[in-house]
């Protein structure tokens, strides 16, 4: 029997991520990630199916009659259209399989693959649409925007199944972005940030009036440059090797790779595009939290 993938979001995470929303620049005047208090409700809502009581749940969404038949805790989830489509734009490239020496089992794709399914919870949450485009060496892998909790399935689905590969895309190739991402989306990109292709993508859809938030995720070892000996680094995508010793080069690495993160925020910044920084050593939520707390719960 095959074994049963792990749950991408863990249960405290997934506790933490009732406390978030999503927010569209032309509903709030702004980009990014906010606040949101509890699950919407209202007018419009349809039942949607049951599931097991997780701690963080409002205890007002568990059906009291069922407990009293069953013994066991389940709560109600419903489902509610919204004008809002999210579009979960993932970077699949080679440099996506980097893992840290310390946890080589926790790669960026993973991390990064965790982390487009805390999106898509905030997004069902509010009873949002969402999607997934999926950017490596073989294209674009879609899966197209729809809502509750089935799409959820069909997205964990297809980002269990991802492989980093290849190199960015020819921009011949990324047609489906644009034929699926409308003007009013939301977008979230989430990649290493390494791919001037990719950036240029961001910096165009925001250009093209969409609302854009990008999210790059680091590994450790780019963080702090630990190498103390001579050490072998490789281009996952272009094959190209330098073989240097870490303690010489390790303060010019660094001076240079906080320069590039000014100067990416910089860039980002001056399209419009909000941008949060995660590490793969850290909580999956972490970037989402912080774009959250920079912004006052008020979104970016």
């Amino acid at each position: 029997m095959a074994a049963t993938a792990p749950p991408l979001i863990p249960a405290d995470v997934r506790s933490r991520l009732r406390g978030l929303r999503l927010l569209p620049q032309r509903a709030s005047g702004s980009r990014g990630i906010g606040m949101h208090a509890s699950r919407s409700r209202g007018a419009g809502l349809e039942f949607a199916q049951y599931r097991a009581y997780e701690p963080g749940d409002e205890l007002r969404q568990i059906d009291w009659k069922l407990y009293a038949r069953s013994d066991r805790f389940f709560v109600r989830e419903s489902e509610r259209e919204s004008p809002l489509t999210v579009w979960l734009l993932l970077d699949t490239t080679a440099s996506m399989a980097q893992a840290d020496q310390a946890r080589r089992d926790w790669t960026r794709l993973q991390a990064a693959s965790a982390l487009a399914a805390c999106v898509a919870e905030l997004a069902l949450q509010q009873g949002d649409a969402f999607g997934l485009a999926a950017i490596g060496g073989d294209g674009v892998q879609l899966v197209p925007a729809g809502h509750g909790l089935r799409q959820r399935d069909r997205l964990h689905l297809q980002l269990h199944a991802l492989r980093a590969q290849g190199q960015w895309p020819a921009q011949e190739r990324l047609a489906p972005v644009w034929e699926r991402i409308a003007g009013n989306d939301l977008v979230v990109m989430i990649g290493d940030g390494f791919d001037e292709a990719a950036i240029a993508l961001a910096e165009r859809l925001a250009k093209a009036g969409r609302d854009v938030v990008h999210l790059q995720l680091l590994t450790a070892e780019e963080r702090d440059f630990p190498f103390r000996d001579g050490h072998r680094f490789r281009d996952p995508e272009t094959g190209e090797e330098l073989l240097s010793d870490g303690a010489t080069v390790r303060a010019g690495y660094l001076a240079r790779f906080a320069e590039a993160r000014r100067t990416l925020d910089a860039r980002l910044q001056a399209a419009g595009i909000r941008h949060e920084t995660g590490f793969l050593d850290e909580a999956i939520d972490a970037p989402l939290q912080r774009l959250s707390a920079r912004h006052g719960g008020r979104g970016a």
